[in-house]
């Protein structure tokens, strides 16, 4: 049985309740789960796991995805399966994750659209994130057109819709896929796509806001020049 992801349906749903259907030592599988597991450059969620109406609490120290089931590692002896627990993930982390990740699909967004460059990298930290492009030039005076290209998008407050679509129809939908490398698993039949309404369309699996003036706006902070043409572009996000 494979773990129904509520964070693909509600980003912002902070805690669930959930039952235990499998345990391997100190890990649990439940049958739904907020909890992000990480993946796409995007860290994982945060938080704890509690029941017996919160006798017993344990944090969620790491986890990871296998086979569509969504495994939590607990820092103490789990609960037995069949147990219904309640699972809480920490808030300010999992939105800033959203707003990070959705800035740089903004970027990525107005880079393609911009120069037609794809993606060749990401990763996502609590205080910052970068983006490595297939681009050639990147002086100061296009770093400054991007940055500012990107803070207008972002108060334009595009909304933003998740949905999926059949493989075959995902893979002929212009503009889909902007990495360097088609990411898309050959096993996966329906593909999640974020869309940026009248900006940015991509294949993803993280977490996002619902429009992108929730990004609160951007600094490009530092770039590298990671080869010939290669460019890494690091941003901060500006504060409410």
């Amino acid at each position: 049985m494979k773990t129904k992801l509520l964070y693909h349906t509600n980003s912002y749903m902070y805690e669930c309740t959930a039952k235990v259907v499998a345990v391997e030592g100190d890990d649990i599988a439940l049958d739904a789960t907020i909890f992000y597991p990480g993946g796409g450059g995007q860290m994982a969620d945060h938080g704890v796991i509690s029941w017996e109406n919160q006798i017993y609490q344990a944090t969620v120290v790491a986890m990871s995805k296998r086979d569509g089931i969504v495994w939590h590692t607990l820092d103490c002896p789990p609960p037995h399966v069949g147990s219904e627990v309640v699972g809480t993930i920490d808030w300010d982390f999992r939105y800033q994750m959203m707003r990070t990740h959705t800035a740089l699909h903004i970027l990525c967004g107005i880079i393609w659209k911009e120069f037609g460059v794809q993606v060749t990298g990401g990763q996502i930290h609590p205080d910052r994130a970068r983006m490595d492009f297939a681009m050639e030039n990147l002086d100061k005076q296009r770093i400054e057109y991007i940055e500012d290209r990107v803070n207008e998008a972002i108060d334009a407050d595009y909304p933003i819709r998740v949905y999926t679509l059949p493989r075959e129809k995902a893979l002929a939908t212009p503009d889909l896929v902007h990495t360097k490398i088609n990411l898309l698993p050959a096993n996966t039949e329906e593909i999640r796509i974020v869309e940026i309404v009248g900006l940015d369309l991509q294949a993803d699996g993280g977490t996002h806001v619902n429009h992108t003036k929730e990004v609160g706006g951007i600094r490009i902070t530092r770039t590298e020049n990671k080869g010939r043409i290669n460019k890494r572009l690091e941003i901060e996000l500006n504060d409410f």
